[in-house]
C-alpha cells in the first residue's frame, strides 16, 4: 500500500492543478471554448511558435472568434474577429490594456523600471501622453520630414549606382537600412554607422535582437523549469542583447548631455525627454531608465515595422505587374521627372496610399500584435474572460477574414479607393498599428517614412528579377516567429528610368 501511494505521490499534484485549471461549472456565462489540454502543460504539446498566426487562425476556424488556451501556468485567449475588437474598442479597451511579463519584453524593454511600463498605471499613462503630445505629434513628425527626405536621397543613390553596374539590389538590406538609419537620426540626433550606407552599430544591434522577441521562453510558461532557457543558451543570448542594448542608450544619452554635443541633437525625442526632465513639465519624475526604456520600444519598434512594410509592398507589386504599372503610372503622371517624390506630393497619389494600405493589411509587422493582459474579469462576445488572462489579437487573420473581405487573401489596392478605410485603428477590421490605449503612438511617423521610400522607389526605377527568375518564383514565405519578416531576401534589378 505504502509503495502505490510513493508511486502515485508524484501525479497528485498534476491532476490538482488539471482541475484547477478547467473552467467552472457553474459560472455566469461561459469560458470561451479551446482545444483539449493536458495537465500540468496545457496546450503546450501542439503549439506552434513557428507561424502562431496561422496555427490560431485555425484554431479559430474550429472553435470560434474567441478561443481559449492554457500554456503552462498562462491562460491565454485569442481574438480572431473584428466584432470582438470592436467589442473591445467600445466597451473595455482599459481592461485590455496591460502587458504581461514575459521574459523579452521584461528583460528589453520594461526590465529598468521593474515593468513600469507593462501594467495598465499611473506612470504608463503618463508616458503614453508624453508619446503622443510631445514625441510622435503631427507637428513633431513634420519637423522630422527633413531627414525623411534625406535618408530616401541616400537610399536612391545606392540603388542608382546598383543600377549603373546592373548589379542586383539586396532590398530587404536596403530597407532595413533605411529605415534603422531614419530612426538613429530622429531618436539619436545622428546616424551611428561608417561609410558604408546601412553598416553600423545599431543595424547589427537590431538584427541581434529581432530573433529573440519570436523566441520561445519556458520561464514564460512554467517557471518552475527555467533552468531548460540557462541549458539551451536562450537566457545568456537575451541578457546579452539586453547588456548592449544598455550600453547603446547609456552612451547616446550621455553623449546629448555634453556641452558640445552635435548641432543634429537638438530637437531628437532624447533632447525632447531631457529637456522635461530637467524642467519637470512631466507629472511625474522623467528618469534616465524612463528614457532608456521608451528608446527601447522605438528601437524595437520603429525600425522594423517600416522595413517589413516596404518589403512587402515590393514583394506584392512584382508579383501583380498589373499594380505595380498603374501605381508607378500615377506618380510619374503626376511628378514627370521631379528629382524627388516630397510630402505634398503624396497627398495626391491615392493608389500608393491604397497601395500601402493594402500591403498592411494582408502584411502586418506584427501579426499577433503585442501580447496584452487583462486586468480584471470581463465579457467579449458572450464569454466570460478572468483578470490576468494574456491576450493575443491575431491582426493578421481578423485582415483576411473572408467574411468581412471579398477575395481576402488578394493583393487588391483598388479595394481602399471604392471606400474609405481607416488603417489607424479605428476600424477594428484592420489594425497593423493595434488600437486604443496600446495603439501604436509613431503610426503617423511610420506612415509617413513608408509612403515617401516607396514612391520615391516607384517613381525613378524599373524594376525587373534576376536573371533565370520568373514572376513565379516570388514566394510570400515568412521567418518562423512571431513576426512577419520575409524567409527569403528580396533581391532585384533596378533600371534607371531618368537620371
Amino acid at each position: 500500500m505504502s509503495l502505490v501511494l510513493l508511486l502515485a505521490l508524484p501525479i497528485i499534484p498534476m491532476i490538482i492543478f488539471y482541475f484547477q485549471t478547467q473552467n467552472p461549472k457553474h459560472a455566469n456565462k461561459p469560458h470561451p471554448p479551446g482545444p483539449p489540454r493536458l495537465p500540468f502543460i496545457g496546450n503546450l504539446h501542439h503549439f506552434d511558435g513557428r507561424s502562431p498566426h496561422t496555427y490560431l487562425r485555425r484554431l479559430s476556424e474550429k472553435y470560434g472568434p474567441v478561443t481559449s488556451l492554457k500554456l503552462g501556468f498562462r491562460r491565454v485567449v485569442v481574438i480572431s474577429s473584428a466584432d470582438a475588437v470592436k467589442e473591445i474598442i467600445k466597451s473595455h479597451d482599459a481592461v485590455f490594456s496591460s502587458r504581461p511579463a514575459l521574459a523579452t519584453v521584461r528583460r528589453l524593454t520594461y526590465n529598468y523600471l521593474d515593468v513600469a511600463f507593462s501594467p495598465y498605471n499611473d506612470a504608463w499613462r503618463e508616458m503614453r501622453k508624453i508619446s503622443t503630445i510631445h514625441l510622435f505629434s503631427a507637428k513633431q513628425v513634420q519637423s522630422f520630414r527633413p531627414v525623411f527626405k534625406d535618408e530616401v536621397a541616400k537610399m536612391m543613390g545606392k540603388i542608382a549606382r546598383d543600377a549603373a553596374s546592373s548589379a542586383v539590389a539586396d532590398l530587404s538590406e536596403t530597407m532595413m537600412s533605411l529605415s534603422s538609419n531614419t530612426i538613429c537620426r530622429v531618436a539619436f540626433g545622428k546616424s551611428y554607422g561608417d561609410e558604408r550606407y546601412g553598416k553600423s552599430r545599431f543595424h547589427d544591434l537590431l538584427r541581434d535582437t529581432q530573433p529573440l522577441l519570436g523566441g520561445f521562453f519556458m520561464a514564460d510558461y512554467l517557471p518552475s523549469l527555467r533552468w531548460i532557457d540557462n541549458l539551451s543558451g536562450m537566457a545568456a543570448k537575451l541578457d546579452k542583447i539586453f547588456k548592449d542594448m544598455d550600453a547603446f542608450c547609456e552612451e547616446v544619452i550621455e553623449e546629448h548631455m555634453k556641452p558640445n554635443r552635435p548641432k543634429s541633437m537638438e530637437g531628437d525625442i532624447i533632447d525632447v525627454m531631457l529637456r522635461m526632465k530637467r524642467d519637470g513639465s512631466a507629472s511625474f519624475d522623467i528618469t534616465l531608465d524612463h528614457i532608456k526604456a521608451l528608446l527601447v520600444g522605438i528601437i524595437i519598434g520603429g525600425s522594423d515595422g517600416t522595413a517589413t512594410a516596404l518589403e512587402w509592398a515590393l514583394t506584392a507589386l512584382m508579383k501583380k505587374p498589373s499594380s505595380m504599372k498603374k501605381v508607378q503610372a500615377e506618380i510619374r503622371q503626376l511628378a514627370g521627372k521631379k528629382e524627388m517624390i516630397d510630402e505634398e506630393d503624396i497627398e495626391k497619389l491615392p493608389y500608393l496610399r491604397a497601395v500601402v494600405k493594402e500591403t498592411l493589411r494582408l502584411f502586418p509587422p506584427g501579426p499577433l500584435l503585442l501580447p496584452r493582459e487583462t486586468i480584471k474579469k470581463c465579457s467579449i462576445n458572450g464569454y466570460e474572460i478572468e483578470g490576468g488572462t494574456m491576450v493575443y489579437i491575431n491582426a493578421w487573420a481578423i485582415a483576411r477574414d473572408p467574411t468581412t473581405w471579398e477575395n481576402a487573401d488578394e493583393f487588391l489596392p483598388e479595394r481602399f479607393l471604392a471606400a474609405e478605410i481607416d488603417v489607424r485603428g479605428q476600424n477594428p477590421k484592420v489594425i497593423p498599428f493595434g488600437f486604443g490605449r496600446r495603439g501604436c503612438p509613431g503610426i503617423g511617423m511610420g506612415m509617413s517614412a513608408i509612403e515617401l521610400a516607396l514612391a520615391n522607389v516607384l517613381h525613378k526605377f524599373e524594376w525587373e528579377l534576376p536573371h533565370g527568375m520568373k514572376e513565379e518564383d516570388i514566394d510570400f514565405d515568412s521567418e518562423p516567429g512571431f513576426g512577419l519578416h520575409k524567409k527569403n531576401a528580396l533581391r532585384l534589378v533596378p533600371k534607371l528610368v531618368f537620371a
